[in-house]
């Protein structure tokens, strides 16, 4: 009988065994039977203030006028706003709060301002024609280390683009309103602005139209202005009009040979005398 009520002991307690084993997962017990860690709650009233912000990265333009100096090409793309109209080649800008003056590289428009020269043709037209496109507008620059940084007065040897891309340089040749202009060396845009002034020539557009600067004879004027060298009269330079630039010359003695029969510093029209020293184009040789 006794054995009987054992058997009968190890038959429940088997059963409550598996009960336990393969039962339900109590209630109030936190862990899930799959494994999967459940759910903080914590967690989920976590706050949007409580991801980062994703800041976009502004880049400015942190150059000096100092740093420009050992700079050539585009300075990174950046408008300047032009305070100031001089000419129809020279202007200034607002570089970061420091204003300076800037001059395009590769043109020449005649003389409004110069100090020692008189107005010259359609240098009115070039000076309202600069001021209506950059008056009170921004424009980007670009440096050429051909050409170096600095001119000889200080003024930022540039090219200019306006907010539509526009190369203002090319704009004032192409239209009759500048000359090509080479300084001593040859610069990036030298064959592009060669062929733009032979467009404006042959298309007669501002200063190239018929009869615009032709100039009117005068009668001699007789024991006056004795410095002023007579041009050669048997020889075939041009010195009516600017014709020439130094890249045009092998060496200098060609430069300064049809410098001085056009009548040297006092007669410059070739614009070879940069510095005014009487001296034409002393970078050859």
């Amino acid at each position: 009988m006794i054995k009987v009520f054992k058997i009968i002991g190890y038959f429940f307690g088997g059963i409550i065994l598996l009960a336990l084993i393969f039962g339900e997962d109590d209630p109030g017990n936190n862990t899930i039977s799959s494994g999967i860690p459940p759910v903080n709650e914590a967690d989920e009233k976590k706050t949007e203030e409580e991801v980062p912000e994703i800041v976009e990265e502004i880049t400015e333009d942190t150059t000096t006028v100092e740093e420009i100096k050992t700079e050539s090409g585009p300075i990174d793309n950046y408008f300047y706003d032009v305070v100031k109209v001089v000419d129809g080649d020279t202007f200034s800008i607002n570089y970061k709060g420091e204003i300076i003056t800037v001059r395009l590289i590769g043109i020449d428009t005649p003389e409004t301002v110069h100090p020692s020269k008189p107005v010259e043709c359609f240098g009115i037209e070039a000076s309202n024609k600069a001021k209506q496109l950059l008056n009170n507008k921004t424009v980007k620059i670009e440096l050429d280390d051909s050409q170096g940084v600095y001119d000889k007065y200080e003024r930022l040897l540039v090219y200019a683009f306006l907010e539509d891309g526009t190369n203002f340089n090319d704009y004032m040749i192409k239209n009759g309103f500048a000359y090509e202009y080479t300084y001593n060396l040859p610069y990036k845009y030298k064959s592009q602005f060669k062929e733009l002034e032979n467009f404006a020539r042959n298309n007669k557009m501002g200063l190239w139209g018929d009869n615009v600067c032709v100039e009117e004879e005068s009668e001699p004027v007789v024991e006056e202005e004795k410095s002023v060298v007579t041009p050669v009269s048997n020889s075939n330079y041009q010195c009516n009009s600017n014709v020439y630039n130094c890249g045009d010359f092998s060496t200098h003695k060609e430069a300064q040979e049809v410098y001085e029969s056009c009548g040297g510093v006092n007669n410059d029209v070739h614009k070879l005398d940069g510095d005014l020293d009487g001296e034409a184009c002393e970078s050859l040789t």
